[in-house]
């Protein structure tokens, strides 16, 4: 640990607030912490609770408490605590069993809706049941929304006023009791007031868990902020950790308060500041720290600065095409490229505002033969050959015990089809072999880091399952910027940055633009190693070419940012820009394309032009990539249309042949 990791780690009494950066290892900080109050005694195992917001977060941090040898600990999601609380004491407080739980608000409030004579299309039922959601998890009633809902500046929903959003909530109660159901928020409200009205409860629920870690703390709402203080009582045994430039839901009534907050609520407490950066390169954390600085006020004291810790290595990338489809050609033509250079397809990333704007990217790949994943499509888990393979292994667990286990793995998956090396067919073929691989590669990381035999890698798939925590599927991940908080890849394509989508033309108001930055640091900060940021200036082929890139890179970009000139960076400087990066990232084809750039140069000076007339330096590099042999491959290569095929196709082929080239006698001809 560093110092700052050891500070968490070691503070183990008392109130504790953690200020913890992208990349800084805040998990690790607060696994290391849970594991040293155990294993010195401090803490009963059974009577700790670490709260995360996504049970796939909450398995993360189970597995990493078993690496470090401590077992018993809950860490659950405030959801799945809360529910298996109220389903305890719900006989005893209530009388009979937890009312069913409704998956979707949706058929409820369209019932609601219809009994007030409301139109609701899907698009308005969705608004209407966000405007639900926000109040039940602000503490708001149906009595009082109109009025708080007014003084917080909030609209309404789908077009309708306060006031009929107010009659909404009291309708929408009454559907849910009619029908017998309980929605999410209420697993969270029926707690609190069985807390509330029954002490001998609470002190039950307190005596169990007496040392309590939430993670993610800016995202917190009141509803949650209110269970945890009836969960804690009087008590101070508290690590809160969070991050207040990753606040990106507060449509949903999240909101950073309390953690910055937090020293005043709880005297005398720690403060401890995670600020270096394990994750990203300094190229990339030096954009996310340059992107913050530039919030002006809505930048809160509490935020972090970076302070990368990884060698240097390549420069952002920034590119702007003519439209979408081209953006997503582009994308997929560097993810080829990346994939060329032993980048793994699992660790590239292409993330985008919403979802609309995957359609493009994932045709891109599909053309160029490139696997992709989309989150918050199918589940892993519920994949036909996944589930088949499971079975399969449980079956195995007696049969397997004097074989080593990653070897019985690959016994029992090979007679559903998994072979060492990948089909060479794409498409639903090439996606079954990658999730039977996923769970191979898995078998060997738990055998390397555990000893796991198969009884304990049966274990970890069913508590995955539950966590929906699954393992590494080799693709390209498709997802929007709200769905890849909390992932990391080596590479990142962050598209559509320009105006109207980042900030998206329906934030309104200071905040939530405020907040649209920090969804743009959240995606920039995902990124390892190599980032690229793009937009389209036009949205169809053909299009009128208005679109403009997003205000938060103002300053940023290289064409009107810091060191410019005349509001552009100098032509010199931009191709030495991409000179470097081209070295960095292609060094075995360096030495064509200096060659390349020095015929070029002798062709410029003969014909009296600049040399980026003849061809570009993208061009250049293409070609010192692609090594074309005759002119039909170099016609393909961006760049490169008919007139300069003609005019300097052959002398492109003899400098990559490595033949000397005579300017100006092929001039002469």
């Amino acid at each position: 640990l560093d110092d700052d990791q050891r500070a968490v780690a070691e503070h183990l009494t008392g109130p504790l607030c953690v200020l913890a950066g992208a990349g800084t290892g805040k998990t690790r900080a607060i696994t290391y912490r849970i594991a040293n109050g155990v294993r010195s005694g401090v803490y009963n195992p059974q009577t700790v609770l670490a709260v995360t917001f996504t049970a796939r977060a909450a398995g993360e941090m189970r597995s990493r408490l078993r690496d470090l040898g401590v077992g018993g600990v809950q860490a659950r999601t405030f959801h799945a605590a809360a529910l298996r609380q109220l389903s305890y004491f719900w006989p005893t407080a209530i009388g009979g069993q937890v009312p069913r739980i409704a998956e979707h608000k949706a058929s409820l409030v369209a019932e609601a809706a219809g009994r007030l004579g409301l139109g609701a299309d899907r698009v308005a039922v969705r608004d209407l049941a966000g405007e639900v959601e926000w109040a039940k998890v602000s503490l708001v009633t149906a009595e009082d929304y109109a009025a708080k809902a007014a003084r917080l500046g909030r609209e309404g929903a789908a077009g309708h006023d306060l006031a009929t959003v107010a009659r909404l909530l009291s309708v929408y109660e009454d559907v849910k009791s009619e029908r017998g159901v309980i929605d999410f928020e209420d697993v969270l409200l029926l707690l609190v007031g069985i807390l509330l009205e029954r002490e001998d409860v609470a002190a039950q629920v307190r005596s169990q868990y007496r040392h309590f870690v939430v993670d993610e703390y800016q995202d917190v709402s009141p509803l949650q902020q209110r269970l945890l203080d009836l969960w804690l009582g009087k008590r101070r045994e508290l690590c809160v950790v969070g991050d207040v430039s990753q606040t990106i839901y507060s449509f949903t009534g999240a909101t950073p308060n309390f953690l910055t907050d937090f020293p005043r609520r709880y005297d005398g407490a720690q403060v401890v500041r995670l600020v270096r950066d394990y994750r990203s390169t300094p190229q990339v954390v030096d954009l996310a720290n340059r992107v913050l600085a530039r919030a002006g006020r809505h930048r809160s004291s509490a935020a972090v600065e970076l302070v990368a810790q990884r060698p240097s290595s390549v420069p952002v990338r920034f590119e702007t095409y003519d439209d979408e489809l081209a953006e997503a050609r582009g994308v997929a033509e560097r993810i080829g490229a990346l994939q060329r250079q032993g980048l793994s397809l699992s660790e590239i990333a292409v993330l985008y505002r919403t979802n609309s704007q995957s359609e493009a990217i994932e045709q891109a790949l599909a053309d160029a033969g490139i696997g992709y994943l989309v989150r918050g499509g199918e589940r892993f888990f519920s994949r036909r050959e996944v589930r088949e393979a499971i079975v399969m292994l449980r079956g195995a667990v007696r049969a397997s015990a004097d074989q080593p286990m990653p070897e019985a793995v690959r016994d029992v998956l090979a007679s559903g089809g998994w072979t060492p090396e990948p089909p060479a067919a794409r498409g639903a073929v090439r996606e079954r072999w990658e999730s039977l691989n996923s769970l191979v590669n898995l078998a060997d990381d738990l055998h390397a880091t555990r000893g796991a035999d198969m009884a304990g890698l049966v274990a970890e798939l069913d508590e995955r399952m539950a966590a929906q925590n699954a393992p590494t599927v080799e693709g390209v991940t498709l997802a929007s910027l709200h769905a890849a908080k909390g992932l990391e890849w080596d590479a990142v394509f962050l598209v559509g940055v320009s105006e109207g989508l980042l900030p998206i033309s329906l934030a309104e108001g200071e905040e939530a633009v405020a907040e649209e930055r920090r969804l743009l640091y959240v995606g920039i900060t995902r990124a390892r190693e190599h980032l690229q940021l793009s937009f389209a200036r036009a949205r169809t082929v053909g299009g009128r070419a208005s679109r403009k890139r997003s205000r938060f890179l103002d300053g940023v970009w290289p064409d009107g940012g810091d060191g410019v000139r005349g509001g552009r960076l100098s032509r010199r400087a931009a191709a030495r820009a991409r000179t470097e990066t081209f070295a960095a990232e292609n060094p075995a084809d360096l030495e064509l394309f200096e060659r390349l750039r020095s015929w070029r140069g002798e062709v410029a000076k003969a014909v009296s032009k600049p040399a980026y007339t003849v061809l570009h330096d993208t061009t250049l590099q293409a070609i010192a990539t692609a090594k074309p042999k005759d002119l039909r491959q170099l016609a393909v290569l961006r760049g490169i249309g008919a007139t300069k095929l003609e005019a300097y196709g052959p002398q492109v082929l003899a400098v990559v042949r490595g033949e000397d080239v005579d300017v100006q006698e092929w001039l002469a001809r």
